[in-house]
């Protein structure tokens, strides 16, 4: 299936809003976040995901508190807050699985030399406070990566301080993708030039599109079930010029699809 986002897309009035004024405001949420202890967080490491999107590779999950306030799919569409994966995330967030902050690194510090893995398939960014990174983890996170190809994805909103934290890891070889809600907040983050960028989809697209400033948008092939991060590794590569899509999927898809045509019909 193809549909024609594009066109509307740039129907978008006032493109030269600041970087600010462009983040998506915060949505009131209509289900509850998984519970977590506040201020405490926990990392859980699966060696071999039997996930057949990401293949055989190391996959991460970060307690539900990891989450930034500003991400509109907070209790309102995120993928990971149903079905099995929101039954894992839920004893994360509680604490009864993974580790802390000091022990989940001298994991990742045991993966094999060049191993592909992938931190967050649910969970964000370890926070200092509401919406900032907190940029030392960040950075010990990225020596404990050295010598392999982490790669994850996160919907802090890009203040200057969380860009430095962005570029650093980057910087370091463990590569953070941008994560946008919409094709122009895709451009927006794209024009920083700190990061690659992802993007959600309507669900079902299959075939690459383009943003209103006319930057590649390539669906992920694990999506379309025509290979998995395993054999693509895309979002790993920190230097690329497309961005990825990621068609919404799940129950709350059409919730995912509501807030990526909203820019179109404010």
């Amino acid at each position: 299936m193809s549909i024609s986002i594009t066109a509307r897309a740039e129907a978008r009035p006032n493109p030269t809003r600041s970087i600010q004024n462009r983040l998506p405001q915060q949505r009131p949420v209509r289900s509850p976040v998984l519970p977590s202890v506040q201020g405490v967080f926990s990392y859980h490491l699966v060696r071999v995901s039997r996930n057949r999107k990401t293949g055989p590779i190391p996959v991460t999950t970060t307690s539900a508190n990891s989450c930034p306030p500003n991400c509109s799919f907070k209790g309102n569409g995120c993928y990971a807050q149903s079905g099995p994966l929101a039954i894992h995330w839920n004893a994360v967030s509680r604490g009864q699985r993974g580790s802390t902050f000091d022990e989940f690194l001298q994991e990742i510090a045991t993966l094999r030399r060049h191993a592909l893995w992938r931190h967050n398939q649910a969970g964000d960014l370890t926070p200092e406070a509401p919406g900032v990174i907190d940029a030392r983890k960040l950075t010990r996170l990225a020596m404990a990566n050295r010598g392999r190809r982490g790669f994850t994805y996160t919907h802090y909103p890009p203040t200057l301080g969380n860009q430095a934290a962005v570029v650093d890891a980057n910087r370091l070889g463990f590569t953070v993708n941008l994560s946008a809600e919409t094709l122009t907040q895709a451009d927006n983050y794209a024009d920083l030039g700190i990061a690659p960028v992802v993007v959600v989809l309507p669900q079902g697209v299959t075939k690459s599109t383009r943003t209103p400033a006319g930057r590649q948008v390539i669906v992920c092939p694990a999506s379309t079930g025509n290979s998995d991060c395993l054999n693509c590794g895309i979002c790993q590569q920190r230097d690329r010029a497309s961005i990825v899509g990621f068609p919404a999927h799940g129950s709350s898809a059409r919730r995912v699809e509501a807030i990526f045509f909203q820019e179109m019909h404010p």
